[in-house]
């Protein structure tokens, strides 16, 4: 398993999951300098920045894990960013969409966890 290969099919894998339960795709990986959001999507009116999390079935640690506090004052920031650059005032949130997969980076299950932080 290749960090960055299975990051991007993480992504791949989530992005289709908001597509086919009726979330818009509004960007993928914005880059400011306070980091980057894998997926910023819409739904209902609600902006959601949804931070990807890919491991491999095997592993023994939470995807969530990985968001600790600084990653999501980190994220907080970006999405300020994104906000701003879009000039958009609306209602938002940050789901955490953990993505596993098996040695060959086949898809094998998704938890999508909406308002994580």
């Amino acid at each position: 398993m290749i960090k960055n290969k299975t990051g991007a099919w993480g992504e791949t894998y989530a992005a289709r999951y908001l597509r086919d339960n009726g979330y818009k795709i509004m960007s993928a990986n914005y880059v400011c300098r306070f980091g980057e959001l894998d997926l910023v999507a819409e739904k209902g009116g609600t902006v959601c920045f949804v931070e990807v999390k890919t491991r491999n079935e095997n592993t023994g640690i939470s995807p969530m894990e990985a968001v600790d506090e600084n990653k999501r004052q980190r994220l907080s920031m970006a999405a300020k960013s994104y906000l701003s650059y879009a000039k958009m005032m609306c209602a938002t949130r940050f789901d955490v969409c953990e993505v596993f997969v098996d040695d060959n980076d086949a898809l094998v299950r998704i938890n999508y966890i909406e308002n994580a932080f």
